[in-house]
């Protein structure tokens, strides 16, 4: 059986952080063990998913690509919330998520959104605004590499890419006249969890691919997405992909 679904931005991010929350290592980190969510738009879904509660997600973001005439204070809250880090499925207050990362383990497990996504590679980007540690990435990557923690890296398909971050990042490296601040990217690679990850995830046998992408009314930066497999089991995804439909923008549009 196939069928296709169209799922907005939004509906794309609260499906990802529903696969998210369904790895088989993310459910063991928060039986027994470290779970870190970075801040950012995807990863305020998945805090939701994770905890069973709604948060005000335009407060637990950091980093942010808005329009450039679009005034920023108007729309995301000047208090943020905090990191939320867990141990053995409890909110550790007194961790943040650079302190949360010193204390990874091997089976534990940090989540970070990305920015760029080359899918057939496997290979995902984080944008770093300004010098410094490199950003959230930059500080934490010591750690999870050197710990053997696990890298969960949500990012819808409305961040791929035409050329290879690898090449992109030795472009920027050249840069030595900027205009228009220029960011850095840091490449990245781990579990990547995309709608078709989330959706594989959620329903085993259920094949998806990316078909299509974009639209108008509010589908812009969407994606088509063929679902493939059993009857009852593209039935049950078309009932939960219909479920989330609906979501309402991370943001309203800015006029």
């Amino acid at each position: 059986m196939q069928a296709n679904v169209v799922l907005t931005v939004s509906e794309s991010k609260r499906l990802i952080a529903k696969g998210v929350a369904a790895l088989d290592c993310v459910k063991r980190a928060l039986q027994k063990g470290i779970v870190v969510i970075s801040t950012g738009t995807t990863n305020a879904y998945v805090v939701e998913e994770v905890l069973g509660k709604t948060i005000e997600k335009p407060a637990y973001v950091t980093g942010r690509t808005t329009p450039a005439k679009v005034r920023q204070s108007d729309y995301f809250p000047r208090e943020r919330l905090r990191d939320v880090v867990l141990r053995d499925g409890e909110i550790v207050e007194e961790l943040d998520r650079y302190s949360g990362a010193k204390e990874l383990k091997a089976g534990d497990v940090f989540i970070k959104g990305a920015n760029a996504l080359n899918y057939d590679r496997k290979i995902a980007g984080v944008t770093i605004g300004g010098p410094g540690t490199g950003g959230t990435v930059g500080a934490v990557m010591g750690p999870i590499i050197s710990r053997r923690a696990k890298l969960v890296l949500p990012v819808g398909l409305e961040k791929l890419i035409a050329h290879d971050i690898l090449e992109i990042l030795n472009v920027l490296s050249e840069g030595d006249e900027l205009a228009n601040h220029v960011p850095t990217l840091y490449p990245v690679t781990g579990t990547i969890v995309t709608e078709i990850e989330a959706l594989e995830t959620l329903f085993p046998g259920l094949q998806v691919l990316h078909v299509a992408s974009g639209g108008v009314l509010g589908a812009e930066a969407s994606v088509r997405l063929l679902l493939c497999g059993d009857g009852e089991v593209v039935t049950e995804a078309l009932k939960l992909v219909e479920s989330i439909q609906g979501e309402p923008p991370f943001l309203p549009m800015a006029q």
